[in-house]
């Protein structure tokens, strides 16, 4: 026999079932370009080998959250050695997709 939830207990079974969501860990990324080359000149690559990406030096780098685009933002030194990124703009075809 199914058992009817009152509007207390239901509330209760959502809050849970979102604080069981915020432990799902995400793949998060932060592009800052690509490149694109052939077999040959990907193998012939050593230490001290360059690879120019396709953006420009101040240009927004790409937050990709599970291979998927849904930032962009600056790049920013914290503290003394490390880096991170400062969101500037929230793509909207994610939003959508939501």
């Amino acid at each position: 026999m199914a058992q009817l939830l009152g509007a207390g207990e239901s509330g209760k079974a959502e809050d849970s079932s979102i604080r069981a969501m915020l432990n799902v860990n995400l793949d998060v990324q932060i592009v800052l370009g690509r490149s694109r080359m052939p077999i040959n000149q990907l193998l012939a690559l050593s230490r001290g080998s360059v690879i120019e990406l396709d953006k420009k030096i101040g240009e927004p780098v790409d937050v990709m959250i599970n291979d998927r685009l849904v930032a962009r933002g600056d790049l920013v030194k914290v503290g003394e050695n490390r880096i991170g990124v400062t969101l500037t703009e929230i793509v909207k075809d994610y939003l959508s997709q939501l």
